[in-house]
């Protein structure tokens, strides 16, 4: 379990390819303290450590994995949101993340508006009704507030410290980022269909 407030900036500085994918990435974590079998969300996907070394760790990424979020995008050189795993006792600053990506949505637009920065997406269709105003997302790892919703867009605002803290500062129109629509609205959703 995350809670999508990101840690650390990775970069991805070895992909091999084959039926899934092995990345390295560079972390300023102290790996000494990382254990072998440890999960790590990289852009909101909670990922295997199988390998490591000072200043990095290696991850294997089944194709299953590729086909449900961006990580098949991932390159030598591309930074990454990366987020430890929550111990009991840890403060929860954002909300409830699974590490578990429901979907890719599409960046439609990039707005400045004063000193924060206005970010509409496009979410998959079967995924848009989770989605609701004030409510939480997790996008490429980190939780964000739902500001706005229409339809299956919906717009989110990045303050100057999200920006600087992970990629959101790079962010540009038709960009895919992971989303991880919050567990409570999944089960909601569910129970409604259960009595419906």
């Amino acid at each position: 379990m995350f809670t999508g407030i990101i840690t650390d900036v990775g970069r991805v500085v070895k992909v091999e390819r084959g039926s899934g994918l092995r990345a390295r990435i560079e972390t300023g974590y102290d790996t000494a303290l990382i254990d072998i079998g440890a999960s790590i969300a990289s852009d909101g996907v909670c990922l295997t450590v199988v390998d490591l070394g000072p200043g990095w760790y290696e991850v294997e990424i089944s194709a299953e994995t590729l086909a449900r979020t961006n990580l098949g995008e991932w390159s030598e050189g591309r930074r990454v949101n990366l987020e430890r795993a929550l111990r009991v006792g840890d403060e929860l600053g954002g909300h409830i993340v699974s590490g578990h990506v429901d979907g890719v949505a599409e960046v439609v637009s990039v707005d400045e508006e004063g000193a924060s920065t206005r970010v509409r997406l496009r979410a998959p269709e079967e995924l848009a009704r989770f989605i609701a105003p004030k409510g939480s997302v997790a996008l490429n790892g980190t939780s964000l507030t739902v500001n706005e919703v229409e339809g299956a867009q919906f717009g989110v605002n990045l303050i100057p410290h999200t920006k600087a803290a992970t990629t959101w500062g790079e962010v540009t129109p038709g960009a895919r980022v992971n989303l991880e629509i919050d567990m409570l609205a999944r089960y909601v959703a569910r129970l409604r269909e259960a009595e419906g």
